[in-house]
């Protein structure tokens, strides 16, 4: 499949609408560069969040999450190992769910007893939490075309090198919900991908790396971009380009506000919006 091939195949699958919300998110992103002097001016009133954490505290939640969790799942498939499909995924998923709730209890004692003012110095602060909803919505609509650009991009370069039959690896949580109907399977995933994942990992990855790369970088950019390039890593291959530059967005928007409840909408409803437009397509 040559270059001409592929404009020609993303052309007839880019709808009207795909067409308005990126424009309109091109907008607001271009006035966000002409206002800040291309970025430059962003962040230059943000401030470290005052912490005594020491370097290591943020990898004790991480270890838990990636080292306990997946443990645990493999042995509750062996724990059960006669159940259909569907409900073994069903008991993956709520495993996985429970171990990130306790890992986000973990951040947030860590959080409470390591920030200055506490949680609101961490940046969870209830009083915000209409402001930080529509300002993370219109953050989410600028950065729309970038992420999209990021998926094309890396769609168009795996059909010239892979040909034509080249796809971005589905999430796991996507691949089951196109593969199993049950309803509480679904529902399980969807309050995953919604409200649990965005929540642990905005708490864990801008809440305490951010937060803690804050605190010894010259500038904030430096500690976003390097928390975007770890955030990125930790999912497919595929996924890079476009978590990378999602990730910078979710970075400034907490750097900006000082608020949490910014990036964890943002991702909330990225992820949201994922899942609806798998659900509509299958």
């Amino acid at each position: 499949m040559n270059a001409i091939e592929i404009i020609k195949e993303l052309g007839s699958i880019i709808t009207v609408t795909d067409i308005i919300v990126c424009l309109l998110g091109l907008t607001l992103f271009v006035a966000w560069l002409l206002r800040t002097s291309l970025g430059r001016n962003a962040l230059a009133d943000s401030m470290p969040r005052r912490n005594n954490m020491p370097f290591y505290l943020p990898f004790i939640p991480l270890s838990i999450w990636f080292v306990a969790v997946p443990p645990a799942i493999l042995i509750t498939r062996e724990a059960l190992p006669d159940l259909p499909d569907w409900q073994s995924a069903f008991v993956d998923k709520l495993v996985l769910c429970i171990g990130a709730i306790v890992t986000t209890g973990v951040v947030i004692f860590l959080a409470r007893v390591s920030f200055a003012r506490r949680l609101k110095g961490f940046g969870l602060d209830a009083k915000t939490i209409v402001k930080d909803f529509f300002a993370g919505a219109a953050n989410l609509l600028a950065v729309w075309p970038l992420v999209m650009a990021m998926i094309i991009l890396t769609t168009s370069l795996g059909k010239l090198i892979r040909g034509q039959d080249y796809q971005i690896q589905q999430h796991e949580e996507l691949k089951l919900i196109t593969a199993y109907p049950q309803m509480p399977l679904r529902i399980l995933i969807i309050v995953i991908a919604v409200v649990i994942a965005p929540v642990l990992e905005e708490v864990l990855f801008r809440g305490l790396f951010q937060s803690m790369l804050r605190g010894v970088a010259k500038n904030a950019w430096t500690a976003i971009i390097l928390i975007s390039v770890l955030f990125a890593l930790l999912h497919p291959w595929t996924h890079w380009p476009a978590l990378f530059a999602l990730s910078m967005c979710l970075g400034y928007a907490y750097e900006k506000s000082g608020s949490l409840l910014r990036p964890i909408f943002i991702h909330s409803l990225f992820n949201a919006i994922t899942i609806i437009a798998v659900l509509y397509s299958v």
